[in-house]
């Protein structure tokens, strides 16, 4: 299943998403082309799956936001059984 995302801002500048992860889904494979900022909106766990099939845990917790540089190319899943959710600034 997947993610549910709404962007509420696209210009040209900024495109900010918030993103919603029921337990199981995921935002299927992906890559950044922007530099991006994430800001957690419930605190929870996300298993973040490379190209090379290697699975780390990313714990983010609410309004705690971190910095990620363009290219990263992943999916991202909701393993645990809570729902988890963050808003993603894009940078253009």
């Amino acid at each position: 299943m997947t993610a549910k995302s709404t962007i509420f801002e696209d210009n040209e500048r900024v495109r900010v998403t918030e993103w919603h992860f029921s337990p199981g889904e995921e935002t299927g494979w992906h890559r950044h082309e922007l530099d991006y900022t994430v800001v957690p909106l419930l605190t929870g766990t996300l298993t973040i799956v490379d190209r090379t099939g290697t699975e780390s845990l990313n714990e983010i917790k609410t309004g705690i936001p971190y910095f990620r540089y363009s290219g990263a190319e992943h999916n991202v899943i909701n393993h645990s059984e809570i729902e988890v959710a963050f808003m993603e600034i894009e940078i253009k």
